[in-house]
């Protein structure tokens, strides 16, 4: 795509990459994607950067709390070294086991460092893109006018990404290998403090997977009775349409009979995560039809951690690099 300078030569314009999904691996893909000089833009349906790597804030009483997912841990050496220079820049701190590290101030800090200056729009809902000619219109809900892209990465989920390619007619075969587990969580305040060793407990059986104490975290401030609980797989599935109100109360009574107290809730909410935990994957570091310009990333390639959704964005980016030139 070209057009024409002060000295009437062509001038080639960036291509514009369109990015559903402002979590880690829509991030990844789009740091690698402008520093190769791409035209980039994000559009997440949330209120905030992040995805599953999200924070919740409650005005009223001014609690904070991680409710997905809570540290990061690297296996290889490309998320190793994003790790090092998150370290050294005060973004991440260890945290939990040894190996492991929350961010700072909150879980969605990575995340926003890399789309620091990249043009990312909330609150927008992608509901549809058709192909027109060789580029992506897209349609969002909030009947913006749609807008041209000449390559398109999914990031969502990949249950809500095939039903965003079957509404367009599309496919991108391996995607229906990928599945999730669900995960109920509940963020809570109370009077009393639950006694256990150590800032995270994992029960390991019963409706209980994780506790993690949120004001002990790096960079935070709280009573240590600010908790952030995960159900179990099993149990969220069980209760994944029961009313909020009947699962929070579930979990205070379970949380209550883990420990041998009743709990008097200060502040109790419950955030349900429909696709929380990749249980199969695609079997790829990414898929992309070059025909068509059109990709997916996510940890539904390569597994249920943070890396593997960076991972799975960069190497998204670098198919789209080699592709667009």
């Amino acid at each position: 795509m070209t057009t024409e300078g002060s000295e009437g030569v062509g001038v080639a314009e960036p291509a514009r990459v369109a990015i559903v999904g402002a979590g880690m691996a829509g991030a990844s893909a789009a740091r690698r994607l402008a520093q190769a000089g791409y035209d980039i833009t994000l559009f997440d349906k949330g209120r905030q950067v992040g995805g599953r790597m999200a924070n919740r804030h409650d005005r009223e009483t001014d609690l904070t709390f991680d409710h997905g997912a809570q540290v990061m841990r690297a296996h290889g050496s490309a998320f190793r070294t994003q790790l090092e220079a998150w370290l050294a820049a005060g973004i991440v701190a260890p945290w939990d086991e040894p190996g492991s590290f929350a961010a700072v101030p909150d879980m969605t800090a990575p995340v926003r460092d890399l789309l620091a200056g990249l043009e990312v729009h909330v609150g927008r809902t992608v509901t549809g893109f058709a192909r027109e000619a060789t580029r992506w219109r897209l349609a969002l809900a909030e009947a913006e006018e749609p807008r041209l892209f000449d390559a398109l990465v999914l990031t969502p989920p990949a249950p809500q990404s095939r039903r965003l390619l079957d509404a367009a007619g599309l496919d991108l075969p391996g995607l229906e290998r990928v599945t999730y587990a669900p995960c109920w969580s509940l963020m809570l305040a109370c009077g009393q403090d639950l006694l256990f060793a150590g800032d995270v407990l994992r029960p390991g059986a019963g409706p209980v997977a994780a506790i993690f104490r949120e004001g002990a975290k790096p960079g935070r401030a709280g009573a240590s009775a600010c908790l952030t609980v995960h159900a179990t797989p099993d149990w969220s599935r069980t209760h994944l349409e029961a009313p909020r109100e009947a699962v929070q109360a579930a979990m205070v009574d379970a949380l209550g009979d883990l420990f041998g107290v009743a709990i008097t809730p200060e502040h109790a909410r419950v955030h349900r995560w429909r696709y929380a935990l990749v249980e199969s994957t695609c079997g790829a570091p990414c898929l992309y039809d070059p025909g068509m310009r059109l990709g997916f990333c996510g940890d539904g390639c390569l597994g249920p951690r943070i890396e593997a959704a960076y991972d799975s964005g960069s190497a998204l980016a670098e198919s789209l690099v080699a592709d667009l030139g």
